[in-house]
């Protein structure tokens, strides 16, 4: 049974995992190569280093392959949690030496969200269980005094998390690592409040960029 977050092991298989991961460092290098030499435009079709939640971080709203993963691990999820879910959309970042993940919850797209570890160098995710709002401003990193350390949470490639989303403040500490790829997949309850509105996050179909509507 569900209880607001739940680990998954092997999700992905290494082997999966370790090729989706070398697919988005590749991306990723083509992507800059691209912008640099002014043969495409920066739009959100090869990904952005534009994000302001953690800027000047390569990242990548609906990757196809990573939209592909949404759906993959949907059945396995839902037998393991008990959950029933629609997709929503993907999300995947490769963290540099420095990143942090400011402590914040999600919006309503993320009613469950996941995240796998690609791979790279291990990075754990913290989530406050109680789902208490200890944020006072995200941006500036203000939070109420004696606000819940968290449950650190390691994954190794392949893992999931599952978490909800909306309810549970997460974050992650500056990283001390050299790289670390990883996938967030989100889904909402298929008969929660946002289910009709939310479903492939307003987009007509999965795969298709964030402008799309």
């Amino acid at each position: 049974m569900f209880n607001k977050y739940q680990v998954i092991k092997s999700a992905l298989s290494y082997e999966l995992a370790n090729f989706v991961f070398n697919y988005f460092l590749l991306k990723r290098d083509a992507a800059e190569f691209m912008y640099k030499n002014n043969i495409i435009h920066e739009n959100g079709m090869f990904g952005t280093w534009r994000d302001p939640q953690i800027p000047n971080t390569y990242s990548h709203y609906a990757d196809p392959v990573m939209e592909t993963l949404l759906v993959k691990v949907l059945p396995k999820m839902q037998q393991e949690t008990g959950l029933e879910l629609i997709p929503t959309y993907s999300y995947a970042r490769l963290y540099k030496k420095g990143d942090k993940l400011r402590r914040h919850k999600d919006r309503p797209s993320c009613e469950i969200s996941t995240t796998i570890n690609l791979g790279g160098d291990p990075w754990p995710i913290f989530i406050d269980g109680t789902g208490a709002d200890n944020v006072i401003d995200e941006f500036n990193e203000i939070h109420k005094p004696n606000a819940p350390k968290g449950t650190k949470v390691l994954l190794e490639v392949g893992d999931m998390l599952v978490y909800s989303g909306c309810e549970l403040e997460h974050w992650r500490e500056p990283f001390d690592g050299n790289i670390c790829g990883q996938v967030f997949l989100h889904y909402n309850h298929v008969n929660g409040p946002f289910a009709e509105k939310n479903k492939f996050d307003e987009r007509p179909m999965l795969g298709l960029p964030g402008f799309v509507k």
